[in-house]
């Protein structure tokens, strides 16, 4: 029975992004530390941050809280809860996304460090 609600479901999900014209994005980063963030987080962190990224690129703009949060400025922050909080700022841009920051979120507002650091690396894309 779940195999079929399985099918059932990928099917119904796939018609709908069809129909809504909303179609998978590849995503870049757009600095190495990011890939080494990603890379040395452990293991299960790294599982369900590479979980939330694939529905990033699957669901793109329409991706929302609990996952993605709108910032400012064309920039957004996807969320990954955990033991350890972690963010990633991304943009969209000529129909890719770019993840532009990675950090462990150690305060309730991203710092103005961050937030200009992503700034910068977005800057560089246009």
């Amino acid at each position: 029975m779940s195999i079929h609600l399985f099918l059932i479901t990928s099917f119904a999900i796939d018609y709908l992004k069809d129909m809504l014209e909303w179609k998978d994005m590849e995503i870049e980063t757009v600095n190495k530390n990011i890939d080494v963030f990603l890379k040395n987080l452990e293991p299960a962190m790294k599982a369900r941050t590479l979980r939330i990224i694939d529905l990033l690129s699957d669901y793109n703009y329409k991706l929302s809280l609990p996952y993605s949060k709108s910032l400012r400025d064309g920039l957004f922050e996807l969320r990954i809860i955990g033991k350890k909080q972690i963010r990633i700022i991304y943009c969209f841009h000529k129909q890719k996304i770019y993840l532009l920051h990675s950090f462990f979120k150690k305060q309730n507002k991203i710092s103005k460090k961050d937030l200009n650091l992503a700034i910068k690396r977005r800057n560089l894309l246009i």
